[in-house]
């Protein structure tokens, strides 16, 4: 059985309360973390407890006088990253039921709620004629990001972006949605008007505008011939929200993964079957994962033949045994999700068992610590296999790097990733008022503290600078590998 990756389960706790303050969400929070969390023992091993007190005495005394529920979450959080950057969360239930909209918010009170929100009004037919006339190619210009088309106007020394098109009930025609001033710091306003500051703006080409650091990206609706076609190419791998090949040159072919999710394994094995004989008889072999942010492990294996030369080793992990944390994983693998046969039922009951009578134990549930794939094959080609990543990448986009780069034909390319992998496993858990939800995790790696990857990430053999711009990425690993 594979190793699972990410779980995603609600349960709701016995409820003591319908009107939780702050102080009552930071208890359950703190004691369910404290009892149940695979990487609370770990935090207290690298950092001290004499440090985890310290930190618990001054939240202890914040949340006693917060009242606003923004100003706790945002609060609980800020405790939660004590431990660790990745792997955790806290939500509000609210917000993840009501997709950001206020339930007794009708869209005629929504649109009363912003009517006084700063305005631009132009005549945009007179803008666009206007524009038609520019030679100089800058900020000015008709954009589109997600469901907004704006125009964004020089005037005096900032270009101001305002509304053409919006979703018609929180931004409507007119409205200011961005402010550039000359130093390229961005004012941009979010869904709910907030305002956000971003001090990285670049025009990228003539017709992609990134605002922030792979954040906010507007291409122009009359597109500007660009001279480098890197830049097409470069937007056309972030847009993707699906893998495709494609062949680069005579000895290169392509691979873009944007993600390992469940959802895309079909997809993946489907493109290695197709086009295995391509791949197998081209000399060098490009896989991009730039900003993958993991998935499921079975996404990456039809990957491992192809590049395989010796004997890949992978360390397991062990389930920290808890009387919540083995219920809510024994109810997933019997679960319609996990499409259990009576033969796998049978095994997550023994699972269960085993993790039950080892209680407040680091448990593998598996077979052997160290798993092992070998293959009867070692192709000719590729002969050498780039892996470009960035920080970007975490979880089992990690753990297929630490897999891959135990080929002697694999290079990786990039920046160093988020590290976000040794302690694994996500679920989520409902507070007893049921209006906050705990994300934590249930494993952790047996690789640690020996090679933890966790806040650290995976190094890349070949370190692109900044010099090299994002869109030449792809060209500068292309380069070095027919070199």
């Amino acid at each position: 059985m594979k190793l699972l990756t990410a779980i995603t389960l609600l349960i709701s706790m016995s409820v003591f309360s319908q009107n939780c303050s702050c102080e009552d969400n930071f208890n359950w929070l703190k004691q369910t973390f404290e009892e149940n969390d695979a990487g609370f023992s770990y935090a207290m091993e690298t950092k001290g407890k004499i440090a985890y007190r310290m930190h618990n005495d001054e939240y202890i005394e914040k949340v006693k006088t917060i009242s606003n529920p923004d100003a706790c979450i945002k609060t609980l959080y800020n405790w939660l990253t004590f431990f660790r950057s990745g792997h955790i969360g806290l939500n509000r239930i609210s917000l993840i039921e009501n997709n950001n909209v206020a339930p007794e918010l009708t869209n005629e009170e929504i649109l009363k709620k912003y009517e006084k929100s700063e305005r631009l009004d132009i005549d945009v037919e007179v803008f666009i004629s206007y524009l038609k006339t520019k030679r100089k190619v800058d900020y000015e210009g008709v954009w589109r990001y997600g469901n907004y088309t704006i125009g964004i106007k020089k005037i005096k020394n900032d270009y101001i972006g305002f509304i053409i098109e919006g979703d018609g009930v929180y931004w409507t025609k007119g409205q200011v949605k961005l402010k550039i001033d000359k130093d390229g710091i961005t004012e941009y306003h979010m869904k709910n008007h907030s305002k956000n500051e971003f001090p990285d703006t670049k025009l990228i080409g003539n017709n992609h505008l990134e605002i922030g650091e792979d954040f906010i990206r507007f291409k122009r609706v009359a597109s500007i011939p660009d001279s480098d076609s890197s830049i097409s190419n470069y937007f056309k791998m972030l847009e993707a929200r699906n893998p495709y090949f494609e062949i680069l040159n005579d000895n290169t072919a392509y691979l873009r993964i944007p993600s390992f999710n469940r959802s895309h394994k079909n997809a993946i094995d489907s493109i290695m079957t197709a086009n295995k004989e391509t791949i197998t008889s081209t000399p060098n072999f490009i896989i991009d994962i730039r900003n993958n942010g993991g998935g499921s492990d079975s996404s990456y294996n039809a990957l491992l033949p192809i590049l395989y030369t010796n004997v890949i080793r992978q360390v397991g992990v062990g389930f920290y045994s808890t009387k919540l944390n083995n219920q809510i994983l024994y109810d997933f693998l019997i679960s319609p999700e996990a499409n259990p046969t009576e033969a796998s039922k049978k095994w997550a009951k023994e699972a269960y068992d085993k993790l039950s009578n080892q209680l407040g134990e680091y448990v593998n549930i598996h077979e052997n610590e160290i798993m092992t794939a070998k293959y009867d094959v070692v192709y000719e080609y590729p002969k050498n296999i780039g892996v470009i990543i960035n920080n970007y990448n975490a979880s089992t986009a990690e753990q297929f790097l630490l897999a891959a780069k135990q080929s002697k034909k694999v290079k990786l390319y990039g920046t160093t990733t988020k590290g976000a992998l040794d302690i694994s496993n996500l679920i989520a858990v409902k507070s007893p008022c049921g209006d906050l939800e705990l994300e934590y995790c249930m494993s952790r790696s047996f690789r640690i503290p020996d090679m933890a990857i966790d806040e650290i990430g995976v190094q890349p053999d070949y370190f692109i600078d900044e010099t090299i711009p994002k869109y030449k990425w792809l060209e500068f690993v292309s380069k070095s590998l027919n070199q």
